[in-house]
């Protein structure tokens, strides 16, 4: 009884294996046509022999261009006493941007009117001196005597005056006020100075910092272990939050030839135009970095395959009644176009447009 059992069982199983094997005989044997109305809605692409591109993706920030960077810097000590701008604003060349009350203004003013008049004194004295001289009254050394000290006046004023251009030139007046003008055009990207503050002349940092906003530059974030995959030259997509949908391309114009020693990263330098403004200085970007390597493998467009329970797919097009479904091994995707390892070989045409009607219909029970 248990070896009749036994039998039943065994057959029962060879039964089943003849029906799969027959159903997947089934498939492979079945026949789709692409009808006319149906060619207009597709699109074949063909098999080719591609180099391999590769991409690195990197984090990075805006900056401004140093190239096109002004600072403006404290012509003397004093106190501010008004700010006419605020950060981001746009300046023009010579508007005010600050108003500061200097000591050492007022105090060159004073000196200028003490010098003018010891310039005037001076004159005199030799205009008289020259007189009496030529009229043989007095001595050749009087005369002498009376131009130098007329010269040193001269020197002294002149010294003054020179002070006075170092530190704002026309920009001041006799009362210490000290106007502080814009260089030129741009956008002050950096304020240091707020109302009442005190400034003092040795002091090494900016009041403000004006760009044109032109160019910016983007400086990304490399790992050591990525150093080698990235040149100059190569191709750069930057992406931002700020603008999702758009994407800014550029080259990689620098790389750094040392590693920041706290986060350990290097950083290149992508240089961008910046017509409409959009970029502006420390926004947080994407930049994926594409290079092409020596590798050369078949490509298809990336629309053409098929993901399907865990493999890929394309539908290959023979001619419009004879499409199959074939298996195929990727390699990447990168910009759109995929890299295939195994299943096609240059010259193979494949479907990539709507080719998800024909994988169903090919491969329907």
């Amino acid at each position: 009884m248990k070896k009749e059992i036994l039998m039943a069982g065994v057959a029962a199983v060879i039964s089943l294996s003849a029906c799969h094997e027959k159903k997947q005989e089934d498939n492979a044997s079945k026949q789709v046509c692409i009808s006319d109305s149906l060619s207009k809605m597709v699109t074949i692409d063909t098999a080719k022999l591609s180099t391999i591109k590769n991409e690195l993706t990197l984090s990075g920030e805006v900056s401004s261009d140093d190239n096109n960077v002004v600072k403006v810097f404290p012509f003397s000590s004093g106190q501010v006493v008004e700010v006419k701008v605020s950060l981001g604003d746009k300046v023009s060349a010579g508007q005010t941007l600050a108003i500061m009350r200097s000591a050492d203004v007022a105090g060159n003013y004073t000196d200028l009117s003490s010098t003018n008049s010891d310039v005037a004194v001076a004159k005199r004295q030799l205009d008289q001196a020259e007189y009496l001289y030529k009229n043989g009254i007095s001595s050749e050394r009087d005369y002498t005597e009376a131009k130098e000290n007329y010269n040193k006046a001269v020197a002294a004023n002149r010294k003054v005056k020179s002070a006075i251009a170092i530190n704002g030139g026309g920009h001041t007046d006799e009362n210490g006020m000290l106007t502080i003008k814009a260089p030129q055009s741009g956008y002050i990207i950096e304020k240091n100075i707020t109302a009442g503050s005190f400034i003092r002349n040795d002091n090494n940092g900016s009041m403000f910092t004006i760009s044109n906003m032109k160019d910016v530059w983007i400086w990304a974030n490399v790992f050591e272990s990525d150093i080698a995959k990235v040149k100059v030259g190569y191709t750069a997509k930057v992406t931002t939050i700020a603008y999702p949908g758009k994407v800014f391309m550029g080259k990689v114009n620098e790389i750094s030839s040392v590693l920041d020693p706290d986060n350990k990263v290097m950083k290149i330098k992508i240089a961008l135009p910046n017509p409409d403004m959009l970029l502006k200085p420390e926004m947080f970007t994407n930049v994926v970095i594409t290079n092409s390597e020596q590798q050369q493998s078949v490509s298809v467009p990336a629309k053409a395959i098929v993901f399907d329970s865990s493999k890929n797919y394309v539908v290959v097009y023979n001619d419009k009644c004879d499409l199959k479904v074939r298996e195929v091994s990727v390699i990447k995707t990168v910009d759109d176009i995929t890299y295939i390892a195994s299943g096609l070989k240059p010259g193979d045409k494949v479907i990539s447009k709507n080719q998800l009607l024909l994988y169903d219909a090919l491969t329907a029970d």
